[in-house]
């Protein structure tokens, strides 16, 4: 193991009805003029915007709001919602809704307490030294934005997609009611349950630093989800499941599952980045297209993991060579995704690049990277063009 820090300063607030407590916790931790920063028209469609505006009211807490969020949350939104913060003196980002929202609050909560352009932070410039404070309620389990220190935003100008990460943007509370992800659809459900796999596997796919509690926490998180996911594909509206899924997906972001590695491998992310940038895809498919030509790339370099992935997580039988087994766990993974309505490469993804779009995402993606990256194996350009044309 190597040694690491924990941080996970966010206050969880789980279970029904729990929204109606917003005012309550904004006042905890300070906040007097607010930021309520959404997405689409399912917050305003369900009543779930005005039983928070309501709240805010009653309390006397006041607020702006700024909707628009979308998958792959588009730069030209955090702009405008910097210019309002400061125009209405917003002390408080309040983000209603899943990663997208929570991401470009936190981009937004840069902006504020930044001198200077905030993309600088994602095309890697400068550190933040600052973030505005902000909340969460969460309508979708995916991304555990809702607990990490990451947020991932889109430049419409030359379709980048990059992330970046500090603990100034971890939430101050996260409102957490499994009911309000019921009315979601069915397969950005299944978006959810690859997305919150993926970061947990990211984590798992190391050549250092792996330890036995990590592992264990690490492989019941995805045989939960697993698990879960099928239940939700065939009852959406199981509640049980939902707040299984919901749980595992902040414990998937906030650190737990790396603690003592590497810091993970990321490669299938940064990969998938440029997929979005390019072609505005729902993250988890997009993650789900390419693992497993990843998988194939790299898993010789970090066989061991593989194995151990295969046995304690797809549960295959454990006969033959390591490679043999290795490979079964891949290909199990991805008979679980075609199970949930997930693609496995590009082409079921809905997506057919050209050799030249093929180009320019390995040479963008490498350029994210910093020329190279990868725990399981470090990929050049070179090898993060043959993953794209493998999963094709």
């Amino acid at each position: 193991m190597f040694d690491f820090n924990y941080f996970t300063p966010t206050k969880v607030i789980f279970g029904k009805n729990t929204e109606n407590r917003v005012a309550e916790l904004v006042k905890e931790f300070g906040g007097k003029k607010l930021l309520i920063h959404y997405g689409g028209g399912s917050v305003v469609r369900s009543g779930l915007l005005k039983r928070v505006t309501d709240s805010l009211d009653a309390a006397g807490i006041g607020y702006v709001l700024l909707g628009g969020a979308v998958p792959n949350p588009h730069l030209g939104l955090v702009y405008e919602g910097i210019e309002l913060c400061r125009k209405e003196n917003v002390d408080f980002l309040l983000a209603v809704g899943g990663g997208s929202a929570i991401d470009s609050a936190k981009a937004i909560g840069y902006g504020v307490a930044n001198e200077g352009d905030v993309w600088d932070f994602y095309d890697y410039k400068r550190k933040a030294k600052a973030c505005l404070p902000l909340g969460v309620i969460l309508t979708i389990a995916a991304t555990g934005s809702e607990m990490s220190d990451s947020s991932v935003i889109t430049k419409e100008e030359g379709l980048v997609k990059r992330g970046y990460s500090s603990d100034y943007c971890r939430p101050k509370f996260a409102i957490m009611n499994p009911e309000l992800t019921m009315t979601l659809p069915d397969y950005q459900t299944a978006c959810g349950c690859t997305d919150i796999m993926m970061h947990t596997m990211e984590r798992y796919f190391t050549n250092g630093g792996n330890m036995e509690i990590t592992d264990a926490i690490a492989e019941g998180l995805l045989r939960t989800v697993k698990k879960n996911a099928l239940i939700l594909r065939d009852d959406p509206k199981n509640y049980e499941a939902r707040a299984e899924v919901m749980w595992a997906g902040s414990l998937s972001h906030n650190g737990l599952t790396g603690c003592g590695n590497d810091g993970g491998d990321w490669m299938t992310h940064k990969l998938e980045h440029e997929l979005g940038g390019l072609y505005d895809v729902a993250h988890g498919a997009g993650l789900a297209a390419v693992w497993g030509s990843w998988a194939r790339y790299v898993y010789k370099n970090c066989l061991p993991r593989f194995k151990k992935f295969a046995l304690n997580v797809m549960e295959v039988e454990d006969s033959g060579s390591d490679e043999e087994i290795a490979i079964r766990g891949i290909e199990a993974l991805e008979d679980f995704y075609r199970s949930i309505g997930m693609p496995t490469n590009l082409r079921e993804l809905g997506v057919e690049p050209t050799e030249e779009e093929l180009k320019d995402m390995a040479k963008k993606c490498a350029i994210g990277v910093g020329g190279e990256m990868g725990s399981a194996k470090v990929l050049n350009e070179e090898a993060m063009l043959a993953i794209y044309r493998a999963s094709v």
